[in-house]
């Protein structure tokens, strides 16, 4: 098991325990305590839970630096480039699906302005609201848990509206992408989330900027063999475009 992926499964059964010991994790993992305890300060120091004597207790607040506030002031005109490309990709009376990310939130405030019909899924609140005004478009805002310093709603209240809905295309963006790990994020109840909605659409565009390319978070939630286009906004290495080419993913450079 990778670091990554084991720090996912000590996320996840924070979640469900709230807190732990080392030695319990030791059982459960089998891996030594050392190494646990490594685990244990590195996911400290992102801020995802609090060490206590022997063990950890889960952390439910958002890193000041990951609040949607603070994110939505990063790279913005990337964002935008990245969303204009994004729209592109889009068909009258489709279905799409929006994450709670800044860039997603650009391609509502397009879309805002489009005349075009579409229904609109999405966990983002600010999303939501931008397309409120919008006579052609239909918002469902899935339903979930809402933390203080996000604007997603989280978790898996939202997942059984997908059951009744087909869904082309969702549109994601991430915390980081690797080939190893795929897309990452910072919060594991979005990541719960984003994994079933993975699942469950037709096609997933993921829409990163080039700060995010070989960057690395805490929790997976779709692999390289999830993703069927990339749009970024600068170019990547031949490698990293080989491996596109190899996953049959399209790849696309936003101008």
């Amino acid at each position: 098991m990778f670091a990554t992926e084991r720090r996912n499964v000590i996320l996840e059964i924070l979640n469900e325990k709230k807190r732990v010991t080392v030695k319990d994790l030791s059982k459960i993992l089998n891996v030594s305590e050392a190494t646990l305890r490594t685990d244990l300060t590195y996911m400290e120091k992102q801020r995802l839970l609090t060490r206590t004597h022997g063990g950890a207790v889960l952390d439910n607040a958002i890193p000041s630096e990951n609040t949607f506030s603070e994110r939505a002031k990063r790279n913005v005109e990337s964002k935008s480039t990245i969303a204009k490309k994004a729209i592109e990709l889009i068909n009258d009376k489709d279905c799409i699906l929006l994450d709670a990310s800044t860039t997603a939130l650009e391609i509502a405030r397009l879309l805002k302005e489009n005349n075009i019909q579409l229904t609109v899924l999405t966990n983002g609140i600010t999303a939501a609201i931008e397309l409120r005004d919008n006579p052609a478009i239909n918002v469902i805002l899935l339903g979930g848990m809402l933390r203080n310093g996000s604007m997603a709603l989280e978790g898996p209240f939202g997942v059984p509206v997908l059951n009744q809905i087909h869904v082309d295309i969702m549109f994601t963006s991430a915390r980081g992408f690797t080939v190893d790990e795929g897309l990452t994020d910072f919060s594991v109840y979005e990541v719960e989330l984003k994994k079933s909605l993975v699942s469950k659409v037709e096609k997933v565009v993921a829409i990163i900027d080039h700060s995010k390319i070989g960057d690395n978070s805490i929790a997976s939630f779709a692999t390289i063999h999830d993703i069927d286009e990339f749009i970024t906004d600068e170019d990547v290495d031949d490698q990293l475009k080989e491996v596109f080419t190899q996953n049959n993913i399209t790849f696309h450079i936003a101008k």
